[in-house]
């Protein structure tokens, strides 16, 4: 025994070698001896958090850029807190590591034996557990020193394999005692193939890429999620056709590239992708998570589609089963499939409309605005809300420059996220928010968190005084009608701008596009602490895209 090494130290250690940097974390009595005793000692910095949804968000969207995240919460009252965020981890295929303090064994067995409650109990050491193990691929209780590192790695080692969050309950007597030292360094577990599956589907798909006169590779999430990028953009260029995302996938690939045509998400797709795929005869689905949110009253051709994801191929009514996505892209560049010579679509031009300094600002003259904010340098966050239209016909030109939690949709993720994403992100990026009113209700708090350590996301507030998304999806003709809002849609109206005040940040409160300009140059200036932008608009505006429905 290496007495060395603690359980508490062992946690910390196999995370800082997996990359984490941060950990987000409310005090709690049952966590808080780890925290002070060997987070911080072990290199890694505590991000103190005002509620454990916000810092599960934030974890969330520090893993998106990191490879992982961390949270540390406290028994039950804390830790089912946090569940809506590692759900949305788990959806969304997040590496996110919940760490819950927990009560001794001693205190368990009193309560489970005589009754005697501690704080937080509910009824026993399965309740945290049991609740976890829906939302997570692996949910461990370290209540015996021998065994902790084994049971750590396992869950550590699912984490980083299968890209989904794992549960980890630290008991509080657990913390100290000693264990063996970590081993190596972590690695992912293998991927694997069925040879016989794989080499059929690169023979259906290399024969179709072939006799296709049209053909279209649409780009989807797990393009993203497997640290794929380089090699679907070796793909793209090997056969020179052209591409296009979903919404959770947006600039997945910088969106300057000559190829790249735009987001194809059902009617709220730009002309030039809805056209291209119509003329389309064989798309390509790599990594294309189908939902609701990447539809939008549009139903896939399946007979001319297909898709690989979720380690099988699926095209008409043949099915591939346990083709990894890595393994049929490495297949199919193996063919040396002869380059097209098809003419590619022509991208529209950008330029900034001609508005006068006194025009109200609308919801889509908003996003027509800000695009010339939008450059290589800018990491884009858009809510669950209206803002999924205005944002999804935003050009942006980085790599990895957006981030959005369209699989789930939870309302109020982006502003938390922003949190987690300036801690993450590189020395030059700029991290700009796009939310409706209603959502940054939810986790408006999040504004203490990024003021109390120096983080400066801007942050837009779409103020139009109703859940605007909400209302569409149940009845969007409202929006060009005189009848009123459905009252649960209706928002207690906020002065956003004001928050700064409370907060300890920088405020705007703007309704012209001359108003506008000037609060994004001082908000591009502010390098102290968060910027929120309260942008008024009209509260029957929406974006353009999202019309269709309307009508």
């Amino acid at each position: 025994m290496n007495e060395g090494c603690t359980v508490g130290k062992y946690l910390v250690d196999r995370l800082r070698q997996l990359g984490l940097e941060h950990l987000f974390a409310i005090a709690g009595d049952y966590s808080i001896e780890w925290l002070n005793g060997y987070v911080t000692p072990g290199g890694v910095k505590i991000i103190e958090e005002v509620n454990e949804v916000n810092a599960g968000y934030a974890a969330d969207g520090y893993a998106r850029l990191k490879g992982i995240g961390a949270l540390c919460v406290t028994y039950s009252a804390g830790a089912l807190c946090a569940v809506n965020a590692a759900a949305g981890a788990y959806v969304e295929k997040v590496p996110l590591v919940l760490i819950n303090g927990t009560p001794s064994i001693k205190k368990t067995i009193t309560f489970e034996q005589t009754g005697f409650s501690a704080h937080h109990f509910i009824s026993g050491r399965e309740t945290d557990l049991q609740s976890f193990e829906h939302v997570t691929v692996a949910a461990i209780r370290l209540d015996n020193p021998d065994l902790a590192p084994t049971l750590i790695d396992y869950a550590l080692t699912r984490c980083i394999s299968e890209r989904r969050p794992i549960y980890i309950e630290l008991l509080q007597d657990m913390v100290d005692l000693e264990c063996e030292p970590p081993r190596g360094v972590l690695q992912p577990a293998r991927t694997l193939s069925d040879e016989t599956s794989l080499k059929e589907s690169v023979a259906r798909i290399r024969a179709r890429l072939e006799s296709a006169e049209n053909p279209l590779i649409w780009l989807g999430v797990e393009i993203d999620r497997l640290g794929l990028q380089d090699k679907a953009m070796t793909l793209i260029e090997t056969l020179n056709v052209p591409y296009v995302t979903e919404l959770l996938s947006k600039a997945v690939l910088s969106e300057d590239d000559p190829r790249f045509v735009g987001v194809l998400d059902g009617q709220a797709s730009s002309t030039a992708v809805t056209d291209l795929v119509d003329t389309s005869d064989f798309v390509l689905a790599l990594g294309v998570w189908l939902t609701d949110i990447n539809s939008l009253g549009w139903d896939p051709d399946y007979d001319k589609t297909a898709f690989a994801s979720f380690d099988a191929v699926k095209f008409g009514t043949y099915f591939g089963g346990q083709v990894a996505l890595e393994h049929l892209v490495d297949g199919i560049l193996a063919e040396n499939i002869t380059p097209r010579t098809q003419k590619l679509p022509d991208k529209p031009a950008r330029s900034v409309p001609a508005v006068s300094d006194t025009d109200v600002i609308t919801y889509q003259g908003f996003y027509n605005y800000i695009q010339q904010y939008v450059d290589r340098d800018t990491i884009v966050g858009a809510d669950a809300s209206m803002n999924y239209f205005g944002s999804l016909l935003l050009e942006v030109p980085g790599p990895g420059g957006f981030v959005v939690q369209s699989s789930y949709s939870a309302i109020g993720y982006s502003a938390a996220a922003a949190t987690g994403i300036c801690l993450a992100k590189g020395p030059d990026h700029k991290v700009l928010v796009f939310s409706g009113d209603g959502g940054f209700q939810m986790t408006a708090q999040c504004l203490s968190t990024q003021a109390r350590f120096g983080l400066h996301p801007v942050i837009f507030v779409v103020d139009n005084g109703v859940y605007a998304v909400e209302q569409w999806l149940a009845d969007a003709g409202i929006f060009h009608s005189d009848r009123p809002f459905y009252k649960p849609c209706e928002l207690h109206r906020w002065n956003y701008s004001a928050l700064a005040e409370v907060f300890g940040c920088r405020g705007w409160e703007v309704g012209t596009y001359g108003e506008l300009g000037d609060a994004v140059a001082g908000a591009l200036e502010n390098s102290s602490g968060p910027s929120i932008v309260q942008v008024h608009v009209p509260d029957k505006t929406i974006p353009d895209n999202a019309n269709w429905k309307a009508h």
